[in-house]
């Protein structure tokens, strides 16, 4: 850490070491002034070089308090609980105000709630459908344009509740993003996490497959291939029985073998899917959903199979241009 902040903050070792200390001081004393000082909190910050706590009240009289543990009083009209209320009346504004604007926070340091979005006028009109007290509200316009930082890769994993599966390809459907994986994964309605989205249609037994739309992630023309390296999708084309072919899932990584058969069907526990496309390329439980693709052309996504990658197997994956052409997905390619 102290070689990090050393590089980041541009610091000495000393200064380093000294910041650590104050920062640790102050972390208590916040803590302990917040609840002391109760409803008249306003919150609390460090200056720039970490060596002053201030912490703000609403009320003149806690000044000796807060002076008493070291820190700096400094007088506000609103306390962070008012601040917080403000915050939450923005969460709860109607989506379509949210969707104008990039970002909201408390503001300790200027006792107010910062709206910002691409304008003005996007932020304002986020704090006129909140009803929010404009008093306490600063909006201005930012370049920012925060996403989360999962890029949506084949054969990368994702959960649902406790449960693991693999991404098949990244897809998208008009305007957003998601990836498509197999369907005795989830039903729809399921919800997934890393990355977050929902599953929006999803067929088991008969077919095996499903899509996930998974807003705010980036959609990536990739699949993880042998030590992480990222193999391009550039197509769809379904490969001839005898071609080469190799997979990518969460628990097995990268493997391959060639394409034995198309338009297999499979009578699995749960009953016959059918129109697959069998593999010698080996699988295990965790790969299901992950990625098939043979030279750069996407094949589809793990099914099941027997056997497993210590002896070896039979893997079975539903074609993917089936699922694109029922959900009206398009494929990212590179």
């Amino acid at each position: 850490m102290i070689d990090a902040l050393e590089r980041d903050l541009g610091l000495s070792e000393a200064q380093v070491v000294t910041r650590l200390k104050n920062e640790e001081r102050a972390a208590v004393t916040e803590k302990n002034l917040s609840s002391d000082l109760g409803g008249t909190f306003g919150g609390a910050w460090l200056n720039d070089d970490a060596s002053k706590l201030n912490v703000a009240t609403t009320d003149p009289a806690a000044a000796p308090a807060i002076e008493a543990q070291g820190a700096q009083p400094v007088m506000v009209k609103r306390s962070l609980a008012q601040l917080n209320g403000i915050m939450q009346q923005l969460d709860q504004a109607p989506e379509k105000a949210k969707a104008g604007a990039a970002l909201w926070y408390v503001d300790v340091k200027t006792n107010t709630v910062s709206v910002q979005a691409p304008t003005v006028e996007a932020a304002e009109a986020l704090a006129d459908a909140a009803g929010v007290d404009r008093n306490a509200v600063t909006v201005s316009a930012t370049a920012e344009q925060p996403k989360p930082y999962i890029n949506i890769i084949g054969g990368a994993a994702y959960y649902i509740g406790s449960s693991r599966c693999s991404v098949g390809f990244a897809v998208t459907r008009g305007s957003t993003p998601g990836f498509v994986t197999a369907g005795h994964c989830g039903r729809a309605g399921s919800r997934t996490t890393q990355p977050t989205g929902t599953f929006q249609g999803s067929s088991f037994p008969g077919n095996d497959y499903a899509w996930v739309a998974a807003p705010n992630n980036t959609v990536t023309p990739y699949v993880r291939g042998s030590g992480g390296a990222n193999v391009t999708v550039r197509g769809s084309t379904q490969a001839a029985v005898g071609s080469s072919i190799c997979r990518s899932g969460s628990t097995t990584g990268w493997r391959c073998g060639t394409i034995q058969q198309h338009n297999a069907s499979v009578r699995y526990s749960q009953g016959t899917v059918s129109g697959l496309t069998r593999t010698s390329a080996c699988a295990q439980p965790g790969d299901s959903g992950g990625s098939f693709i043979s030279g750069s052309q996407a094949q589809g996504m793990t099914s099941g199979g027997s056997g497993n990658c210590s002896i070896g197997g039979t893997t079975y994956h539903q074609p993917v241009n089936e699922a694109l052409s029922v959900y009206g997905l398009t494929l990212r390619t590179g």
